[in-house]
């Protein structure tokens, strides 16, 4: 350990993704020993001192601050963790760029697609690495599945459909915007079920299956006003509660998403399923470690779906793990992307997604709300 090149961390808003991110880089040395560098925990920015100064007491913070500039203007900073609400992204990771620090970005990307593609151009000007942290890419079975379509065993792709379900906000005395509820205000946001949810569902499919060229969608805010935290009085919701769209691939599938924070009994059910000329696959976030699979090859007598536990050393990231038949979970997730980032620095490449992979997610997203709002098919400039 001694040996070992620091990645100083600065992290700022120490929020349920602050969490998330701070777990991923306090176990990333013990399991991931091979890596040349070693995340340090520099410092935490919070506007809250109390709470700041507490969550660095407790994951390991060496100092604190209260105002995010500092963060940035610090020498002894390498990298900025951004994991603060939407609205505080842009102005955070291009005044970082400037600074030449390295960043890592909580998605989704940005609030808008005017606001993502000034953060790629800052990045891309300054030359720093970067990425967003759409974590569902590293659960081991969602890699396994880019692994096996890559191998080609689906053949030609027909079909992609995903889902992402809640339940939360369905109390029409829940209230908009504050520190908890910021995703409910479209101005800290951007969008709902759109930015939030659905970005996870996007981005997955554009690195399991390839760029998206249109869409066509309906959104629906089931309750109109809601006491806004902030100001206590009744406003306009102006988020998009429910959100299910159609679209074409670049590939020529079709592909078919559905998500929504008023499904009852659904607490975060993510799905999706893939549908080839020789096979297809599909995953459930709640049973995170399986993989279904369905070979069409296999003898008529046995055909059928088959549960592939994820576990094995030779399966994606399962090496550094537990024995056969032990399961990992959510937050292995993240200690998986930050050590594919620490990968990064000794390799040069990118740690995908980058913030320009992210911008094709955005991209999708405001096409889809654009599809939503005039109730046409849009067209999305794609990479592929």
């Amino acid at each position: 350990m001694g040996n070992k090149k620091e990645l100083r961390i600065g992290l700022i808003g120490c929020g349920f993704m602050g969490r998330t991110h701070s777990n991923g880089y306090n176990r990333v040395a013990n399991f991931f020993p091979e890596l040349e560098y070693k995340p340090v925990l520099k410092a935490v920015c919070s506007r809250n001192k109390e709470k700041v100064n507490a969550f660095a007491e407790q994951w390991g913070y060496e100092s604190t601050e209260t105002d995010w500039t500092a963060i940035i203007a610090r020498e002894d900073i390498d990298a900025v963790d951004i994991c603060t609400p939407n609205n505080m992204h842009a102005e955070i990771a291009i005044a970082a760029a400037k600074a030449g620090k390295m960043i890592l970005c909580e998605k989704p990307l940005s609030r808008t697609l005017e606001e993502g593609e000034r953060m790629v151009a800052a990045i891309e000007s300054a030359g720093v690495k970067n990425t967003v942290w759409y974590n569902y890419r590293r659960a081991p079975a969602v890699t396994l599945a880019k692994q096996l379509i890559n191998e080609g065993k689906l053949g030609k792709i027909f079909h992609y459909r995903a889902n992402f379900l809640q339940d939360w906000t369905i109390s029409p005395d829940l209230p908009q915007g504050g520190e908890a509820l910021w995703r409910l205000d479209a101005d800290a946001a951007g969008s709902g079920v759109t930015g939030d949810l659905l970005a996870h569902c996007i981005d997955t499919a554009l690195w399991l299956n390839g760029g998206i060229k249109d869409v066509s969608a309906m959104t629906e805010t089931f309750i109109k006003e809601r006491v806004h935290q902030a100001s206590g009085e009744v406003q306009k919701v102006n988020i998009d509660d429910a959100c299910i769209f159609h679209c074409h691939f670049s590939n020529g599938s079709l592909g078919l998403f559905e998500s929504t924070r008023y499904a009852r009994g659904h607490k975060a059910l993510y799905t999706f399923e893939i549908n080839g000329e020789n096979a297809s696959i599909r995953w459930d976030l709640q049973d995170m470690n399986r993989l279904e699979y369905y070979d069409y090859g296999d003898d008529s007598i046995v055909r059928g779906w088959r549960s592939i536990l994820v576990t094995d050393s030779d399966q994606p990231y399962m090496d550094k793990w537990w024995v056969p038949g032990l399961i990992i979970g959510y937050e292995h997730t993240f200690v998986h992307h930050a050590a594919n980032f620490l990968k990064s620095l000794e390799t040069g490449e990118q740690c995908d997604p980058t913030f320009r992979d992210a911008l094709e997610t955005q991209k999708v997203c405001e096409a889809v709300l654009a599809s939503a709002s005039s109730g046409t098919w849009k067209n999305i400039d794609a990479k592929d």
